[in-house]
């Protein structure tokens, strides 16, 4: 970000919620790759009139979906932040939602002040695909152990290196996490059988809720066993564990702030 930038007078968040299916992830892109960050920037322009610069909670990969992203930009526009929803939603396609608005302080950052994060994943079991959870759900058409898949969870619990599910690109980043919490939900959406999997933590790392995920659902079909998950996660060895899951299951659901109250 240019440091003029970061002058202007307002730094603005906003709670985003949009459908992934069309985009090549959040995180800006060079033409013709399309992503939401392009989007959100180049028509939140016309409402601010002047260039606007994102930073984001966090990307989300092609295909994932979330109904709680938080992105901050410094801006001179003066509208109120009372009415940016409803500005945006006259410039915003109708798969990409500016749900809330708040002005904030200026060192707070969507991506920094983070503490924790939930992500949701969607898995459909119905013998048949649904074609309104189609782009919402991993579908399955197996039977699945919830006692062991939760179990596998469980392992998960606490503060650990989560090597074994980080992408085998991503070399860079710190790998320890904290999971705070994690549930198994069964739903039923447009009359599909839905089970969907919420796991909360500190921060996730790259890929890392899709392939914990891939590595649960294994050890629910029996083709992993928990014996196995637990020492494959032990081993913190990415190559030992299932290919991840689909990215269209995937949704951020909420992003928390221990320092900075976003009311809604």
């Amino acid at each position: 970000m240019k440091p003029e930038i970061r002058l202007r007078n307002r730094n603005i968040a906003l709670k985003i919620a949009y459908d992934g299916t069309n985009y090549n992830g959040f995180q800006r892109q060079n033409p013709p790759s399309i992503a939401v960050q392009n989007i959100l920037e180049d028509r939140l322009a016309k409402i601010f009139g002047e260039q606007i610069v994102m930073i984001a909670s966090g990307r989300t990969d092609a295909g994932v979906h979330a109904a709680g992203q938080i992105v901050n930009f410094f801006t001179n526009g003066r509208i109120e932040v009372e009415k940016i929803p409803k500005a945006a939603s006259g410039v915003l396609p109708p798969d990409i939602v500016v749900q809330n608005a708040w002005n904030v302080d200026k060192n707070f950052s969507a991506l920094h002040s983070a503490s924790s994060k939930i992500y949701i994943y969607r898995i459909q079991r119905d013998k048949t695909l649904n074609p309104f959870t189609k782009n919402f759900a991993w579908h399955i058409p197996y039977t699945l152990n919830l006692d062991k898949m939760q179990s596998a969870l469980n392992v998960l619990l606490g503060e650990h290196n989560f090597s074994a599910f980080k992408a085998a690109s991503d070399t860079k980043m710190n790998p320890v996490r904290t999971i705070y919490s994690t549930e198994i939900l069964q739903e039923n959406i447009f009359n599909a059988d839905i089970l969907t999997i919420k796991i909360h933590a500190s921060g996730f790392l790259y890929h890392m809720a899709r392939n914990i995920v891939a590595a649960t659902v294994a050890v629910g079909r029996e083709r992993l066993s928990l014996q196995d998950f637990k020492k494959y996660f032990q081993l913190q060895n990415r190559n030992l564990m299932p290919a991840t899951a689909p990215a269209n299951g995937l949704c951020l659901q909420n992003v928390f702030y221990k320092n900075f109250i976003l009311e809604e």
